[in-house]
């Protein structure tokens, strides 16, 4: 695989950057590697935003961050038909959604005709304007952040675009050891010495086109495609797997829930210098592929019964092949 090491590089040169997000940084990259969009969320101050930034810096790509608020319009993203006075007929003026990777900033503060026009951008690659549609890159991907904490003029993604994103990764505070680091490492950037990614591990959009051919290429065994498939229908029948807890799930995930495991195990297994994924790549992927997939009962709501509880308890239940 002849590009697989200059991904190995990007990801060795995004640790160099960001302290204490190991597993935000795999994510990210995965994202990447399979053309899939990645919801990050998180309290504020976790550097969120900044791994996001970190990464589209590392690439030879269009850029472009978006912060979501509430007033916010759709044609704010996509682009609106503007009057030529002189040519006595309306341009097209793209909007902020035509470049390769979008930062979409506090994605759940934008209403709902905003989020129906990134969900054509996100499920189709196109944007509709004025009756007309229009292509965006191969290579785009949105990566949105959102604050679990306030709920005051925010707006809950709807199912069918959590069901989008390939991966929704949960971030926590870094250990004591990295913390420090981050302070030293801040101190260091006001100095002038801090660390940005090199242009020697800087990537090309083609690069990663033909990395993401590679990675469409890492094999699975068929039992191991039985086990992704039987990951995800066990959420959609919990008792079978679970006994008394039957009822903590309303609906499970969707299909596309085993083609984002399939993908992201492949993107994993890339990134450990392997051609083929083993046990522990699906193991390690599939909370993040489920996590936005299952919609709790309303009685496991009211018993604050979590996600990532329920969904440990499925990778132990189920048997690894």
């Amino acid at each position: 695989m002849p590009h697989q090491r200059q991904i190995i590089a990007l990801r060795s040169c995004l640790d160099r950057v960001i302290v204490g997000q190991p597993r935000l940084l795999d994510r990210l990259v995965t994202g990447l590697l399979t053309g899939g969009h990645i919801l990050v969320e998180g309290l504020p101050g976790l550097a969120k935003t900044t791994a996001v930034k970190t990464l589209a810096e590392s690439v030879h790509a269009g850029f472009q961050r978006i912060q979501f608020t509430p007033d916010l319009l759709p044609g704010d993203l996509t682009g609106t038909d503007i009057y030529n006075p002189d040519a006595h007929h309306f341009e097209f003026r793209p909007g902020p959604l035509f470049h390769e990777i979008v930062l979409a900033d506090e994605i759940n503060r934008a209403p709902a005709k905003v989020q129906s026009a990134l969900l054509e951008a996100m499920q189709e690659h196109q944007v509709t304007v004025g009756g007309t549609t229009h292509g965006l890159p191969e290579l785009f991907m949105v990566m949105a952040t959102q604050n679990p904490l306030e709920q005051a003029g925010t707006y809950p993604l709807p199912e069918a675009q959590l069901d989008r994103f390939l991966l929704h990764v949960v971030i926590d505070y870094p250990s004591a050891a990295e913390e420090l680091a981050i302070l030293q490492r801040n101190r260091a950037g006001l100095r002038g010495e801090g660390g940005t990614p090199s242009e020697a591990a800087r990537v090309t959009v083609a690069t990663l086109l033909a990395a993401r051919e590679e990675v469409a290429r890492i094999h699975i065994d068929e039992p191991l495609e039985r086990y992704i498939v039987e990951l995800v229908t066990a959420t959609r029948d919990l008792e079978r797997y679970l006994p008394g807890r039957g009822g903590a799930v309303e609906v499970g995930a969707s299909p596309r829930a085993a083609l984002a495991i399939a993908q992201s195990a492949s993107a994993t297994a890339y990134l450990r210098e392997r051609d083929y994924v083993v046990p522990d790549d699906i193991l390690e992927v599939a909370p993040d592929c489920l996590r936005h997939r299952l919609i709790l009962a309303m009685g496991a709501r009211l018993e604050r019964v979590g996600r990532d509880e329920l969904i440990a308890a499925l990778l132990d239940a189920v048997p690894v092949p």
